[in-house]
């Protein structure tokens, strides 16, 4: 049997399905990956696929470079997310963003007649994709724990929603105590005021931490005390406060990720 593959219009179907993908996971992972560097991603994994079809290999190999080594690179160009647990993760969701898309275009065929309508039900389909998946997380939402926090900094008392997060597991590696995570509006409101030298009296340095797709340095802060509403009142004495670079404000619901063990060990 002779089939005929235009490889143009195989790059482009290519290219806009891995863009889609890069974009949903990017999306369920929350990963800060610019939309120009999700194209990249998705116009190379489409190069890859094309030099795989053209060339003479064995059906087996072309097997491992569609279904393992494609997608890697999608992931670690796209997203960039490096090896590691993260990346496992990544990929596995990008299979799972690929069955579930799959199924949609499978059931759609039928009624799909031009190039045109494709496209569009491929656009679609991704919407509908990521509005089922915050869908999910609002569900999931609903039963984590929000819980005020009153943060005195020695300049003033400031009244916070909390997000109790078992997700949150930074700890200081000099001192060993847990660190919640403000978000940088948040923190410009309590610490706008404050002078170099103010700064540098609530012990502000900087501690290495990693989340999915990114890593860096984190800068910190001693407060006076905090006040956290679970169950009662618990008062923790010298906290340590993270001042993310980004804000973590959703929807206003919560301005803190407060690390779960502090409320676990801290005493009434």
């Amino acid at each position: 049997m002779h089939y005929e593959l235009y490889i143009d219009v195989f790059f482009f179907t290519n290219f806009m399905m891995d863009s889609l993908l890069l974009f949903a996971v990017r999306a369920m992972l929350r990963i800060p990956a610019k939309a120009w560097r999700v194209f990249v991603g998705g116009a190379l994994a489409s190069l890859a696929a094309c030099v795989t079809v053209a060339m003479p290999l064995q059906a087996g190999f072309k097997y491992v470079l569609f279904y393992a080594l494609i997608p890697a690179v999608m992931i670690w160009t796209g997203l960039g997310v490096r090896p590691g647990r993260d990346f496992a993760k990544a990929v596995a969701l990008l299979y799972v963003a690929a069955f579930l898309w799959g199924g949609i275009q499978t059931a759609l065929r039928p009624y799909i007649r031009t190039a045109g309508l494709f496209f569009a039900v491929s656009v679609a389909s991704y919407y509908l994709f990521t509005c089922c998946w915050k869908l999910v997380l609002g569900v999931q939402k609903r039963g984590q724990k929000i819980c005020e926090v009153r943060l005195f900094t020695g300049e003033g008392e400031y009244l916070l929603k909390a997000l109790l997060d078992t997700g949150n597991v930074l700890n200081d590696p000099v001192s060993g105590d847990m660190v919640s995570v403000i978000g940088k509006d948040t923190a410009m409101q309590i610490f706008q005021g404050m002078t170099t030298e103010k700064m540098a009296g609530l012990g502000l340095r900087y501690i290495p931490y990693r989340s999915v797709g990114n890593e860096g340095v984190l800068p910190i802060v001693r407060v006076e005390k905090m006040c956290v509403q679970v169950e009662g009142e618990r008062w923790i004495m010298r906290p340590v406060i993270g001042i993310s670079g980004q804000n973590i404000e959703e929807r206003q619901e919560y301005q803190m990720i407060l690390n779960p063990d502090i409320v676990g060990g801290a005493k009434k």
